[in-house]
């Protein structure tokens, strides 16, 4: 980055040997730096320039100016970009989820699959207790009537010995104080064997063969028995894994789903509001072209076309392009009565330099133009033609700095400022010099350009006319 400083100088040292060094404000930089910079503050313009003239963005450039269109076109641009950002992830979105959605349909079968079994971490545990229990009912009815049966028998069972016991332990606490605990201790037994026996009851009573429920659990077990061997794993938090696994994968297709739509309807915002800044650009455009036209056919008459017409045709587009929607063309009839065609098809390079140097006086007071060097675009021209280039020149230089490197004259005489540029030889060498004249060298310089060689005072005195 460089400092800022009210005045900027822009510098280029070019050594013996060929080699150079580019400065900006004493700080060195690379060519291409200074060769960027120094595009926003002169415009270099020669007759190969004009190629620039066959280019729809130079058009555009020239139609806003008169159009005063810079605010509205940034603002379009703004939209514009966004627009496409938007347009961009919304192809790649729906592009990428019709194979997702192909991929998901699979995704989509296996989640199910796993879905339904209703999968918990216990439920392997579960079934295996639910499932032994079921194949073993006769078993467990016999066990618990003989556990019963054992507790509750009238003479030898458990709570008959148990109340033979409370009551001499009983007895035995009547007589010492200190036996009391083993007495309570066995009335506690009592109690919890009574507890025991009515569970094993109600057991008892709810047990009976469920043939279809334990057909049911078995097909369940076998069931995820199968997707264990599906899944290549062996245990059912390894299925829950990939289960949610799914489940994500599923609900991000979704999100993509509710994404393209929001996208959707965003495209559909930006696209009205970018529509209505194209049609705002177009009618602003449509006022601004006879003013163009005008102005050309005005300039290029005094320059020696006096039959020559200029017209500027905007064409609708279907998509939104950089400047709106709609292309540009720059159409021209140099002869009265001839069709208009696209410039580049009908002017010569000396109608194109004159064209062009009409463009550039009608946008220096339209628009806010760097520092101009015309390099010898009044080449094939020659008289009146001359000397209305020199005006136009001249006028422009109200509006901006104008350099002009010129054989003519006529357009010389023009400058504020005269500068002669010619080649010294120095010995073995030959330099490159420019000299800043006054009044009678430019007088001089003038009647040379004129007569040539052989100075006449005819010359002089044109010199002199031409200066005054």
């Amino acid at each position: 980055e460089l400092d800022y400083e009210p005045e900027t100088l822009l510098r280029r040292e070019i050594i013996p040997s060929g080699k150079s060094r580019a400065f900006i404000n004493d700080t060195p930089v690379t060519l291409d730096k200074l060769n960027r910079l120094s595009e926003f503050l002169i415009d270099v313009h020669s007759q190969h320039e004009n190629q620039s003239l066959f280019k729809s963005e130079y058009q555009f450039l020239v139609l806003d100016a008169l159009a005063n269109n810079d605010e509205l076109l940034n603002k379009y641009r703004k939209h514009l970009n966004k627009f496409n950002q938007m347009l961009h992830e919304y192809n790649e979105l729906t592009s990428r989820i019709d194979k997702v959605k192909q991929d998901n349909d699979y995704s989509q079968f296996l989640f199910d699959e796993l879905a339904t079994e209703e999968l918990n971490p216990d439920i392997w545990s579960t079934l295996v207790e639910d499932i032994d229990q079921l194949s073993s009912v006769e078993d467990l009815q016999l066990f618990l009537s003989q556990s019963i049966q054992i507790i509750e028998e009238d003479q030898m069972g458990l709570l008959s010995q148990l109340s033979i016991l409370k009551t001499a332990l009983k007895n035995a606490a009547n007589k010492s104080k200190s036996l009391a605990v083993f007495y309570e201790r066995v009335a506690s037994l009592d109690i919890e064997i009574k507890d025991v026996m009515s569970e094993l009851i109600n057991k008892l009573d709810f047990l009976e063969s469920n043939p279809s429920l334990l057909e049911k659990l078995n097909n369940k077990m076998n069931k995820i028995q199968g997707l264990f061997q599906k899944h290549q794993v062996d245990n059912v938090f390894e299925l829950i894994l990939i289960r949610d696994k799914l489940e994500k994968k599923l609900q991000e297709t979704l999100n993509i789903d509710n994404t393209i739509e929001v996208l959707k309807n965003k495209l559909k915002e930006s696209d009205h509001k970018l529509n209505s800044l194209s049609s705002q650009l177009h009618k602003k455009r449509e006022t601004a072209i006879p003013v163009l036209c005008c102005e050309m056919e005005k300039i290029i008459s005094k320059m020696g076309m006096k039959d020559a017409r200029f017209k500027v045709k905007l064409t609708p587009s279907d998509n939104f392009l950089n400047y709106g929607k709609e292309q540009i063309e720059f159409l021209f009839s140099a002869n009265l009565g001839a069709n208009f065609k696209p410039i580049k098809k009908v002017a010569s390079g000396g109608e194109m330099s004159r064209i062009m140097l009409s463009i550039k006086s009608i946008l220096s007071r339209f628009k806010q133009l760097p520092t101009i060097v015309f390099d010898e675009i009044d080449t094939g021209v020659s008289g009146s033609t001359s000397n209305e280039i020199g005006n136009i020149m001249q006028q422009m230089s109200n509006y901006m700095q104008v350099f002009t490197i010129t054989h003519l004259p006529q357009v010389a005489a023009k400058g504020k400022q005269h500068y002669r540029v010619y080649k010294e030889v120095n010995g073995p060498s030959i330099q490159t010099k420019i000299k800043d004249m006054n009044q009678e060298e430019r007088v001089a310089e003038l009647a040379q350009m004129l007569s040539g060689k052989d100075l006449t005072q005819t010359a002089f005195d044109h010199a002199r006319q031409l200066l005054n």
